[in-house]
């Protein structure tokens, strides 16, 4: 079979020469014609051949063709010119297979395969969608003569009706292709159909011999078939990448409003005149950090991770850098992020001042209202008391008890002085807060002023009228008056105790509680000394009573020198022992509270304490990751998801702690001396965390992407590692320039000053004074790259228009599938030139657009 197909093939070839071979083992030994055959099958004119018919003339002519075939490359084992010129049918056929695999094989190539692959994949490719067809050798594949008949309805489906071939047909399958391609395609026939079907196993030589006779007369549409993949390929990516630009534009436009509209709301300032209602805030601020914001931290950690993935795509693909709409930058978003959680901290410690005036707001007004009934209780009718002349009918007794009440009411009087200056006092520091109500405690405070002024007065003038009439009298009552002298100090000091012990109280410390339990033991210590002065007084009253008794005096049961009586002394003075038991009850309740505080503290401490180095400890280790060049990117990936993933899982902790920070916060606990980590700082810290762990495993999945694109192998990858972490001095993953020039002459670069500029602007454009990694490891791949060009993008396109200057949408619709036909369609600016038909694109400017070029 092999011996039929290389004599059609060697004639296929030598008829261009007007002649032909009978017998490829005889017509050959003289070397004229095997000379010949090599000059029509290479285009090349050899040495002129020896004209004599002797022997050794036809060795030398054999060994002219011999010479010539090794000069293109082609190593002949154990073949002799003089084996030919014997006629030697074995070293014949050995030396016509080796031209065929030099001149007519060895040229295919298809994805850099070897000439066989490449043929026999080239054979997969285009018989691929054919029924009955599953070309995978160069023998029993071909038995049927469907591959053969699929190869020419692939390219030219006008000379085979291949809907009609049936698979119990070989025979004339084979005949019918042989026949098609003898007589439309120029291809002679090679082989005999019986010869196929009735042989086990083809010969393999025989078919690939005739099979690429195909390959090269289809030649001009394969290159219009790459041409258009070639196209597909480039129009993918810049789909792709359009796409990603959209999603960014979107998540970046969502996030910005959202920042826009939430920072107006942190900013209101307008404090609630209520507790309740700033309690209400507060609630919502945390619903805020617990619910709301966590999404968008999210949303803008993707962001810069997709906003690096793209520009890192548009670099591989040799793409223009992507520059997002004005205000939408990462450091745009990253500048309003930062604007956001500056007020936000503003917020929430405005909202815990506020809280924090409110209660004690609260606390001054209710001390307010008790101070100012109690002080109206004292003063109610003593102005009518002051303002009566029952002096100018009074007995000489009733004169002098007069002038000693009035005596008894100024020294009442004088006692409680500090109550109205407590009272004013109060007032001005509810104005100095801002109290909602203050309108109504100035004007309350204002009217005991003025009456207190006015009783001042009424006093003074009461005392004039006294001491005017006072020498007219000389009997007083000594014992009603001691009575009345020591009562009422002793009466005002009750008021006092009882106003202290019904005392309210604000405390956020143990020590504090501590304190006033400290200063109510201490209270409780003067009761003997009291019950001894209440004794003592009650004892005046006693001696009044036995003095009656003894010399039969009818008391009228008024003492005329005071409105005390005796009975009022025993009431209040039962009331301040009562109220001493519920005192101490109130403080250690206030005890057991402050305890259960002080259990939140250590609570909320022993977690933020595990919680805050956990987070510190997890960073140093993720960065210890990205350093490491021990292992493959996947293995720092492998680890990097393993911590991403022990993260995700610690969450819990962090939503426990901020639980027990809420209920801190419930508790009106502001302080904690059991830790130096605040809520706030972990929170920092914990997004902090999230952000880091995603940013990195993004930097590695760029580094991957980077070493696939670049055909980096792992070794080079961690050499690159290598040299970039030993001069990176600080291990914060840059180089300064200096360090970066001494990595490169490390790496055998003669650096002048202007070359080094040259580069410093390839792996620095933003003139920021470092070198990332990243930086980098473009600029050691950047040489050897091989990346899609617009020359080559425009070469493709000018195939698929045949050479013109111009393409119609025809063309475009014909050679590439539909989605991205229509895109360049839709892309293509009209063709201005003359020589182009109504509605001709112009593909030149299309292909410098793609990358970003102005037109070639």
């Amino acid at each position: 079979m092999a011996r039929l197909t290389f004599t059609a093939w060697c004639n296929s070839h030598l008829r261009k020469a007007g002649t032909q071979i009978e017998n490829i083992e005889e017509d050959f030994r003289n070397g004229l014609k095997l000379m010949l055959l090599l000059e029509v099958i290479s285009g090349e004119r050899l040495p002129k051949p020896d004209k004599g018919k002797m022997r050794f003339h036809k060795i030398a002519n054999v060994n002219k063709a011999l010479d010539f075939i090794c000069s293109k490359g082609v190593k002949l084992v154990s073949i002799g010119a003089e084996e030919i010129v014997d006629g030697n049918g074995k070293m014949t056929l050995g030396m016509i297979w080796t031209i065929i695999l030099r001149f007519a094989i060895q040229d295919i190539s298809v994805e850099e395969t070897s000439a066989k692959e490449g043929l026999l994949l080239w054979c997969q490719r285009k018989t691929a969608p054919y029924r009955n067809v599953n070309v995978q050798n160069f023998h029993i594949s071909w038995k049927d003569g469907l591959a053969l008949c699929a190869l020419i309805h692939r390219h030219r489906p006008d000379l085979i009706d291949y809907s009609k071939l049936r698979k119990d047909d070989p025979i004339g399958n084979l005949n019918t292709a042989f026949e098609v391609a003898e007589k439309f395609l120029d291809i002679p026939k090679m082989l005999d159909a019986e010869d196929i079907v009735n042989t086990p196993k083809p010969d393999e030589k025989a078919i690939m011999t005739y099979v690429s006779c195909f390959y090269h007369a289809f030649a001009g549409a394969e290159q219009a078939e790459t041409a258009a993949n070639r196209i597909c390929k480039v129009l993918a990516v810049n789909q792709e990448n359009e796409k990603l630009m959209e999603e960014y534009e979107k998540l970046a436009s969502e996030l910005l409003e959202w920042i826009r509209r939430t920072i107006p709301w942190l900013e209101n300032r307008v404090a609630e005149q209520t507790m309740r209602a700033m309690q209400q805030k507060l609630e919502d601020f945390r619903d805020y950090r617990r619910i709301h914001k966590p999404p968008r931290v999210q949303e803008k950690c993707q962001l810069e991770i997709n906003f690096n993935t793209l520009q890192t795509k548009l670099r591989l693909s040799n793409r223009p850098a992507f520059m997002p709409s004005e205000g939408k930058m990462v450091s745009d978003i990253a500048n309003a992020w930062k604007g956001l959680e500056g007020v936000e901290k503003g917020y929430e410690e405005w909202l815990l001042t506020e809280i924090r005036r409110l209660e004690r707001l609260d606390h001054l007004a209710e001390k307010f209202k008790q101070k100012c009934s109690m002080h109206e209780s004292w003063t109610g009718g003593k102005e009518e008391l002051l303002s009566q002349k029952d002096y100018e009918s009074a007995s000489l007794m009733e004169i002098r008890a007069l002038m000693r009440k009035h005596e008894a009411f100024e020294s009442d009087l004088a006692a409680h002085q500090d109550r109205v200056e407590q009272i004013a006092a109060i007032a001005q520091e509810l104005n100095e807060l801002d109290y909602h109500d203050a309108a109504t405690v100035n004007a309350r405070c204002q009217g005991i002023c003025d009456q207190w002024d006015n009783l001042g007065t009424l006093t003074q003038k009461r005392r004039d009228s006294l001491e005017r009439v006072e020498k007219l009298w000389e009997t007083i009552d000594q014992l009603y008056l001691e009575f009345a002298k020591r009562a009422a100090p002793f009466n005002n000091w009750m008021d006092g105790a009882m106003e202290d012990l019904q005392d309210m109280f604000i405390v956020h410390s143990i020590e504090e509680i501590q304190s006033l339990i400290t200063a109510h033991d201490q209270f409780k210590a003067t009761l003997p000394e009291a019950d001894k002065e209440r004794m003592a007084t009650m004892g005046i009253h006693n001696e009044i009573l036995k003095i009656a008794q003894t010399y039969g005096i009818k008391l009228s049961g008024i003492n005329p020198y005071t409105n005390l009586s005796p009975q009022d002394i025993s009431t209040k003075w039962d009331t301040v022992k009562h109220l001493v038991p519920l005192r101490d009850q109130m403080l250690q309740e206030e005890v057991a509270r402050q305890q259960a505080n002080e259990r939140l503290r250590r609570q909320f401490a022993a977690q933020a304490n595990i919680i805050g180095p956990w987070i510190q400890t997890k960073m140093e280790e993720i960065g210890h990751v990205s350093v490491d060049i021990a292992g493959s990117l996947e293995e720092q990936m492998n680890s990097l998801k393993q911590y991403e993933h022990n993260i995700i899982n610690y969450k819990s902790n962090m939503d426990k702690l901020e639980g027990d920070h809420q209920l801190s916060q419930e508790s009106l606990i502001f302080d904690n001396k059991h830790t130096n980590y605040t809520m706030e700082h972990v929170r920092v810290g914990w997004e902090q965390l999230l952000t880091t762990i995603a940013r990195t495993i993004n930097e590695v999945e760029n580094q991957i992407l980077t070493r696939d694109a670049k055909g980096i192998s792992q070794e080079q990858l961690n050499e690159f590692r290598a040299s970039f972490n030993h001069f990176d001095r600080k291990r914060n993953g840059m180089m300064d320039p200096d360090d970066f020039r001494a990595c490169l002459i490390s790496m055998g670069y003669d650096l002048g000053e202007v070359e080094f500029a040259r580069i410093m602007t390839l792996v620095d454009p933003n003139n920021t004074g470092v070198v990332t990694f990243q930086a980098f490891i473009d600029f050691m791949t950047r040489e050897t790259a091989e990346t899609d060009t617009a020359e080559q993008v425009m070469a493709s396109f000018k195939i698929l228009a045949s050479d013109k200057n111009y393409i119609t949408m025809d063309e475009l619709r014909r050679e590439l599938p539909p989605e991205q036909a229509e895109y360049c369609i839709s892309r293509m600016t009209r063709y201005i030139g003359a020589d182009g038909p109504s509605g001709a694109l112009d593909y030149i400017s299309f292909s410098s657009a793609l990358y970003g070029e102005s037109d070639l």
